[in-house]
């Protein structure tokens, strides 16, 4: 971080300067950009995830300097290049952040191994082979999404973050697209009850968004903190937020802090979505789920990709300029 000289007036103050850079980041194979977005962003609707016509991912992120405009093209199957535009003192943080986000190192043998011996799942791991198990770029993010995301259709809890972000957004036109940047924990936590039940939140929900952002805010609660535990100890204490329960604990940690030995059971849309590969009446879910251990969570991104697929909505480009 710039350091200006706290008992000299005679000392220049250096202040970062905004600059543009391209970087090859190195991915885990096989890799497939356009899955790994699809499963990221959920629909084209999404207006903060973007994937352009070209199949280039595009993302305003936030940062102590200023907002940061990050755009991610495929450039060979080992490689991906990430063109960064924000103040100098940024690209590191913000290179190692995205590679976070798209899940560049992350080894999948153990998930493919194991889906290769269930002939109803094989041929959908087939078609997405590639696809890496995306996070949230902060945990808040993930604390928004899945809450928002209880209980609502696709379509539904997509409609209510597009409201939530256009509520508290902070746009930035780049290279003609208008970049949204995702509303803060202190955006949220100060807004009026009122506001955030316009954009179709229901009231337990904003409570929960509360909690959870207080509980940020006040650092009884980080990413730290859930690291350093086990799936089953995170989980639990992300239960002790009011609001917060089993579901909502998995896809956060699944989400949020990318942790594969976890999958959300008593999930609505699994049964649907095992619909579209196979007849979930003759499937044991529990027995699949202990097949596919440790990297379970990666059933959950498959069964999302059969319904997105089905949608027509892998490799969509983002709708734009939606209201």
């Amino acid at each position: 971080m710039p350091k200006s000289a706290a008992n000299s007036s005679s000392l220049p103050v250096i202040r970062p300067t905004r600059s543009r850079s391209q970087y090859e980041l190195r991915v885990r194979v096989p890799y497939r950009l356009d899955l790994t977005v699809s499963v990221l962003r959920r629909l084209s609707t999404n207006i903060v995830d973007l994937l352009t016509p070209e199949g280039h991912y595009l993302r305003a992120l936030r940062a102590a300097s200023g907002p940061v405009i990050v755009r991610v093209e495929q450039t060979g199957p080992e490689m991906l290049t990430v063109t960064i535009d924000a103040d100098a003192v940024e690209h590191d943080q913000t290179l190692a952040l995205v590679g976070r986000i798209l899940g560049v190192d992350r080894d999948l043998t153990p998930f493919r191994d194991a889906a290769a011996a269930l002939p109803w799942l094989s041929p959908l791991a087939l078609r997405m082979r590639g696809v890496k198990p995306p996070r949230y770029a902060s945990l808040w993010e993930a604390f928004v999404n899945v809450i928002a995301f209880q209980q609502l259709s696709l379509q539904s809890a997509t409609a209510i973050i597009r409201r939530l972000i256009l509520a508290f957004e902070r746009s930035i036109q780049s290279d003609e697209v208008l970049l949204h940047t995702f509303p803060s924990a202190e955006d949220i936590v100060a807004a009026k009850d009122s506001e955030l039940r316009a954009t179709g939140l229901s009231a337990v929900k904003v409570a929960a968004l509360r909690n959870a952002g207080e509980r940020l805010a006040s650092g009884t609660l980080s990413e730290d903190i859930l690291e350093v535990r086990s799936s089953v100890e995170a989980a639990e204490l992300l239960r002790q937020i009011k609001g917060i329960g089993p579901w909502t604990a998995a896809v956060i940690l699944l989400r949020g802090l990318g942790r594969l030995d976890v999958f959300p059971m008593n999930d609505t849309s699994v049964a649907s979505n095992l619909a579209l590969v196979a007849d979930p009446q003759v499937l044991d879910v529990v027995s699949i789920i202990e097949a596919l251990r440790p990297q379970q969570g990666m059933l959950y991104y498959h069964l999302l990709l059969a319904r997105l697929e089905a949608r027509g909505e892998v490799g969509r480009a983002s709708v734009l300029g939606l209201p």
